[in-house]
């Protein structure tokens, strides 16, 4: 998987993300650019340029019509993803660190900051899909969280639920009508921020990062827990493939904190999971820096990481990728028949007793 590395940042990135069809890559940075570049090259289409501060987050609507953005200056911004013209800037009190479209685009939602005595909130807008349409001033529901601040948010399935990971560890779940709170669960270590949220393709399930060094694969429906993915240091990132059953989380500890915790530094690599074993399967270094953040390619053909180090790297799956692990999963399975077979039998002659 020899990778395409993309220049394009100054600063670190902060957000990674393909278009509906995979074959665009948006990516974000402290740098104030947002970067657009075809996904089987790298080579870059283009910048948006507009933002006054650092850019947190980007998303492309389902048509790859629009693009929004959200950065340190405080403000939500719609693009027309050809021309690149900003086509209208909404304004909040503190910085927005996640924006994301439901499945039809006709929905945005953004994830602000708690400071300066403001409380972070989730915010809707209802979106207009028309570069030529005059898109509304008003908010269509606000959502506070009073208890512990949103980090990440996405809508779930039909954009029936309004999922949302907290700095406490926690994960809630809202009605995306009423905005009412309908659960909320301590999912991850108690005071270990959610760093990222991703969808499955279906929207049925999510994956989530957090600083406690894990990943996790839960439902939408309930927020049941399916599968837990252990790593060594804490993870910004985390994505799940398709085709295969794999998710790859990104992270790394950055120097600064590396003197204070630990003496073995870095541990910069893309890691691999089986998605349903839960086990470690590889690694894919590269990046000078902590992962800050990882993107799967919605065709199954490759996958995008953003780093610290301000590149982006871009890995097609070769053929032996999809070979290689068509085998371990098949030995798995294997393994897991005999087991099976061998309890059974057990069962058997314990019965005859």
């Amino acid at each position: 998987m020899r990778p395409i590395l993309l220049s394009g940042h100054e600063r670190a990135l902060t957000q990674v993300k393909y278009n509906a069809d995979g074959d665009l890559i948006f990516s974000t940075a402290k740098d104030q650019q947002i970067c657009v570049w075809y996904a089987h090259n790298g080579e870059r289409l283009g910048t948006y340029h507009g933002h006054q501060g650092a850019i947190w987050t980007v998303d492309v609507e389902p048509t790859s019509t629009l693009i929004a953005s959200g950065s340190a200056d405080n403000t939500i911004k719609l693009w027309d993803l050809k021309s690149g013209k900003c086509l209208k800037t909404w304004e909040f009190p503190t910085a927005v660190k996640r924006v994301e479209f439901n499945e039809d685009g006709t929905k945005l939602l953004g994830v602000t900051e708690k400071r300066m005595g403001h409380l972070g909130t989730i915010v809707v807008l209802d979106i207009k899909v028309d570069v030529d349409a005059e898109q509304s001033d008003e908010k269509a529901m606000t959502i506070v969280c009073d208890e512990s601040k949103a980090t990440v948010a996405g809508w779930s399935y039909l954009s029936k639920y309004i999922i949302a990971g907290h700095e406490d560890g926690s994960v809630s779940q809202y009605d995306a009508k009423t905005g009412d709170q309908l659960v909320n669960y301590n999912i991850h270590e108690l005071g270990q921020p959610i760093t990222d949220l991703q969808w499955a393709p279906d929207r049925s399930y999510f994956i989530t990062a957090s600083k406690d060094k894990t990943a996790k694969l839960i439902t939408a429906r309930d927020l049941e827990v399916l599968k837990t993915y252990t790593a060594d240091t804490p993870m910004n990132s985390a994505t799940i493939t398709v085709k295969k059953d794999f998710v790859i989380l990104g992270g790394g500890q950055a120097a600064m904190d590396v003197t204070r915790t630990s003496a073995r530094q870095g541990k910069f690599e893309a890691r691999f999971y089986h998605k349903i074993f839960e086990e470690e399967v590889g690694r894919v270094r590269g990046h000078f820096g902590p992962l800050n953040t990882v993107a799967a390619d919605p065709t199954g053909k490759s996958y995008c990481s953003g780093g610290e180090d301000g590149y982006v790297r871009v890995h097609h799956f070769d053929k032996g990728y999809f070979d290689f692990m068509y085998e371990v999963e098949r030995e798995r399975m294997n393994r897991l028949n005999q087991e099976e077979q061998q309890r059974q039998q057990k069962e058997q002659k314990e019965n005859k007793k």
